[in-house]
């Protein structure tokens, strides 16, 4: 069980600072460098062009293509051959380059990966981490753009990471990379070059299933992942000048997920918002705001409130597509409202 006092104590205490793309780039070449058995593979991620987002530059020259493998553009060779590595005793880090073709590799994900070591009594691991890029708000269309974390949090087998700081990113991936179970690592590309922040040197890991408190308060839990983590915070920064105190959840991984620090939380201030990017409709937030129904049903002052993107297609218009998700003003207007 994680304690309050491990929730609160800052997740990466360290003097340097690296963006979201440079503590990626440093978990993968600590875990290249640490174990033979560790490889990825994807599209385009050999030098000079190093991936898509720049993720994976000088890896392919450090260690050559056998580790750092160049694809062709079709998930599911990608996925397949990993899973093959992957039970052949490998620690494969495939890059599905954007969450929307997950849906291409879909059979192998969900049906061999998920399942191999429930199938086999516990006898055939499949120790992959699946890495892909997402977010809406960048014009990449509606094909692009989706955050699909709730089929993936539907499948038992999987584990599902979702960092929204670097120190985060970094110290989760290497959790994954090395954890011998499937687990599908999800990076939003906005926070790649604009989010900053310390990372601690070597090899640095935070465990699968801690959450983090982002910030601390008592009369509202705004719970969230990923990049609406950081509107989440600063939502409540803004709620402080009327001396509303809200507490940001960062849940971190949602497979497993710290059910004790939710209900922990939520327990205390007595009031719940989820904010998260995927559509409302049968998003991850339904299945926490059940579960804290169902456990502190009696204990809460109002009913727990979703904020979500709308349950239409990511537009292309950049209008509609900023209207489509979940703004800083209707995370406000839900907090407000459970306090009215």
């Amino acid at each position: 069980m994680t304690s309050q006092a491990e929730l609160d104590t800052p997740a990466a205490p360290a003097e340097r600072v690296l963006t979201m793309v440079q503590a990626i780039h440093e978990a993968l070449d600590i875990a290249l460098g640490t174990d033979d058995r560790v490889f990825e593979l994807g599209e385009d991620i050999q030098d000079p062009m190093g991936g898509g987002f720049k993720v994976h530059v000088g890896l392919s020259t450090k260690y050559g293509l056998d580790r750092v493998r160049p694809t062709p553009i079709t998930e599911q060779a990608i996925m397949g051959a990993a899973i093959g590595a992957a039970i052949t005793g490998m620690r494969p880090v495939p890059e599905i380059m954007l969450m929307n073709f997950m849906a291409v590799c879909a059979d192998q994900l969900i049906n061999h990966a998920a399942k191999l070591r429930y199938m086999s009594g516990g006898q055939t691991n499949v120790p992959i981490t699946v890495r892909t890029v997402t977010g809406a708000g960048g014009g990449f269309g509606a094909q692009h753009s989706d955050m699909l974390e709730g089929p993936l949090v539907h499948t038992p087998g999987l584990k599902v990471v979702v960092p929204s700081v670097p120190a985060d990113a970094k110290g989760l991936l290497l959790s994954s990379i090395f954890d011998d179970d499937p687990v599908v690592f999800i990076e939003m590309h906005h926070l790649y070059y604009a989010v900053s922040g310390p990372v601690p040197e070597g090899d640095y890991r935070i465990p699968l299933g801690t959450a983090r408190v982002a910030r601390p308060g008592t009369d509202v839990t705004l719970i969230s992942w990923g990049r609406q983590v950081h509107d989440c915070v600063a939502v409540a920064d803004d709620l402080a000048a009327d001396g509303i105190d809200a507490e940001v959840l960062d849940l971190r991984s949602l497979v497993p997920l710290d059910t004790d620090a939710v209900l922990g939380s939520v327990a205390r201030t007595r009031r719940a918002v989820i904010v998260h990017e995927a559509v409302r409709r049968n998003g991850y937030g339904a299945e926490l705001a059940a579960t804290i129904s169902e456990e502190l049903f009696g204990q809460l002052a109002a009913p727990v409130r979703r904020v979500a993107s709308a349950n239409t297609p990511v537009p292309y218009s950049k209008p509609l597509e900023l209207a489509y998700m979940p703004s800083r003003a209707r995370i406000e207007t839900a907090v407000r409202g459970l306090l009215a």
